[in-house]
């Protein structure tokens, strides 16, 4: 096929602190030959997530990113070439690419490579039916096994995890309680995403408030910042309860994202709960019937998907930083191509 010139964004240097513009550098050049097995891959949208902040840093559930290399993204995109089995030319496919036009791929690894039928919309496939909805979804009911009647608590409520758990808790019976930074965000939790209440921790006393909405203490909390919020919600836990560990965007900027540990542990042991970590991957067999139940809950009306929409590659930096200064409101996109 004729050559294809490609744009990309590199990682430059391992961030210090919050992550800098300058930590990334453009390069142009051209798409290498297809080997066995491989697939090219034009991208039509990147997603932005907390988690790509430890992949610049250090190895974690998959080897850091070397410096000088294309920087890596959840994408969805459209199949140009193939020489994989089971993949076409055409495929719409989702799986862990690069800041760039167009990536090369064998679709291997932890996040493998889906295909979606034709006509699905891409913003959709990376939010509701991509990592974050698909982590929402197991972690509120495989983790966190919400019932009827419970207290259900969320951090980080207004990002793509947090809201899509909320509302599925909410969807089991369960009086939800969101935290988040500044009111427009509570304001939207409580009128549009059907929460029963909304903390603006920039605002208000988190402690005094959860205390307030939570009168029979939490029995489900779905953890995204980990930090002084986790210590609160530990000291107000009730028998039983769950704890979802699921991110910590409060340590991501720290030197190896360590901190000082939780110190209202002890409540785990006296009032018998625990807290567990999980990464999505491990329900990857069961994404088909995740994607079919949120995709019915959001046909019916019952889910609402927010998305915070950039757009070009070449504002791939200044979209990722947005997810550390809480300036994005729901799940952060960037698009970079309509289908053809």
């Amino acid at each position: 096929m004729a050559e294809l010139k490609n744009r990309q964004w590199l990682l430059a240097a391992r961030p210090q602190g919050l992550i800098k513009e300058s930590d990334f550098r453009w390069n142009e050049t051209v798409v290498p030959p297809l080997g066995d097995g491989q697939v090219l891959v034009r991208n039509l949208a990147l997603s932005f997530d907390p988690t790509q902040r430890g992949w610049m840093s250090m190895d974690t559930y998959i080897p850091a990113i070397p410096l000088g290399q294309v920087m890596k993204a959840v994408a969805l995109g459209e199949v140009v070439e193939s020489k994989r089995p089971g993949i076409a030319k055409g495929d719409l496919v989702q799986s862990l690419l690069g800041w760039e036009d167009y990536s090369v791929s064998e679709g291997t690894g932890l996040f493998g490579m889906q295909k979606f039928p034709p006509g699905t919309d891409p913003l959709l496939a990376l939010s509701l039916f991509g990592v974050t909805g698909l982590t929402a979804y197991f972690g509120t009911l495989e983790i966190g096994q919400v019932k009827p009647g419970e207290t259900f608590v969320v951090s980080g409520a207004a990002g793509a995890t947090g809201s899509v758990a909320g509302m599925i808790a909410k969807l089991k019976g369960c009086r939800v309680i969101g935290i988040a930074g500044g009111r427009d965000k509570c304001d939207w939790l409580t009128s549009e995403a059907g929460f029963d209440a909304a903390i603006d921790y920039k605002n208000e006393n988190v402690g005094d408030a959860l205390t307030r909405h939570c009168p029979n203490r939490i029995n489900v909390y779905f953890d995204n910042v980990g930090g002084e919020i986790l210590d609160l919600v530990l000291a107000r836990l009730a028998d039983g309860a769950r704890i979802v560990l699921c991110g910590a965007i409060s340590r991501y900027n720290e030197a190896g994202m360590l901190g000082p540990g939780p110190k209202n542990y002890f409540s785990l042991i006296r009032r018998r709960s625990r807290m567990e970590g999980f990464l999505v991957f491990q329900f990857a067999q069961r994404y088909p019937e995740a994607i079919a139940e949120l995709g019915r809950w959001y046909a019916e009306g019952k889910i609402k998907n927010q998305i915070d929409l950039a757009h070009g590659l070449e504002n791939a930096p200044k979209t990722i930083i947005r997810l550390f200064t809480g300036a994005n409101f729901g799940k952060q996109l960037l698009k970079l191509a309509d289908p053809r």
